[in-house]
């Protein structure tokens, strides 16, 4: 059992940077592929960065590129999202996410029910 604990979120102006941690217990780290959510009221859970267990690839959705980087540390168990340049849009509740199983189909990290661990989440808000 893989427990995620989230932090970092807060309330921030646009054009400012926020940077969320993810630290992850219970289980092998470096056996697990680490995704960033995120999720406003009424809406599902929305994919935003992704991390493969080696570490030597990383994914985003169109709307973060170039503004969010996603990194781990495998000797702290931790990963990273340092956004930058933050717009009003990017206001939410961000979740971190782990899975460790084996995925038939390319793109499985940017469903949220692939994913088997969750965080309790971190509220970020972004004033315009």
């Amino acid at each position: 059992q893989v427990q995620l604990v989230e932090s970092g979120g807060g309330l921030v102006q646009a054009g400012g940077h926020l940077r969320l941690s993810c630290v992850a217990s219970g289980g092998t780290f470096t056996s697990y592929g680490m995704g960033w959510f995120r999720q406003t009221p009424g809406k599902e859970r929305e994919f935003v960065a992704f991390i493969r267990a080696t570490g030597d690839r990383t994914y985003y959705t169109d709307s973060v590129k170039g503004r969010f980087t996603i990194s781990r540390d495998n000797a702290k168990n931790t990963i990273n999202l340092q956004m930058n340049s933050l717009k009003p849009e990017d206001t939410a509740v961000y979740y971190c996410a782990a899975d460790g199983r084996f995925h038939t189909y390319t793109l499985w990290y940017r469903n949220a029910r692939e994913f088997e661990y969750w965080g309790q989440g971190t509220q970020v808000t972004v004033s315009s």
